[in-house]
């Protein structure tokens, strides 16, 4: 018999944030993932990201907004700090700071999975 009881979604056990390059989650599962700084500023969850995002999807050939990265500048991640127990905000280089990365969000985008956005390809070339 199977037990009807919704299981946990994953949580990190572990958090390796190298400014210059990523993030590193080491889940409960045992699964690690790792998320390039240029991805998650532009798979940002914030409002602006987000609307960016749903642009793409309905047109292709939406302008992207212009951001350090591509200013000569290399996209950094400035600093992290924990929200609650549930998500991580990351501060950007290029001033962004209004994303908050919750777990679930986070696994939802990991690339290289079935469920990452199509978009999210786009939105991180140079």
């Amino acid at each position: 018999m199977t037990d009807p009881r919704p299981h946990p979604a994953p949580r990190p056990k572990h958090l390796d944030l190298k400014k210059d390059q990523g993030l590193t989650v080491y889940w409960d599962d045992g699964t690690t993932t790792f998320y390039p700084i240029p991805y998650l500023r532009k798979m940002s969850p914030s409002a602006e990201a987000r609307l960016l995002r749903e642009q793409l999807a309905r047109n292709p050939l939406t302008v992207l907004p212009t951001s350090a990265a591509s200013s000569g500048q290399p996209l950094t991640a400035t600093g992290a700090e924990m929200v609650g127990n549930y998500a991580i905000r990351i501060i950007f280089s290029d001033g962004h700071d209004t994303g908050i990365y919750s777990w679930d969000y986070l696994r939802e985008i990991a690339p290289g999975a079935s469920t990452a956005p199509q978009s999210a390809n786009r939105l991180c070339e140079p």
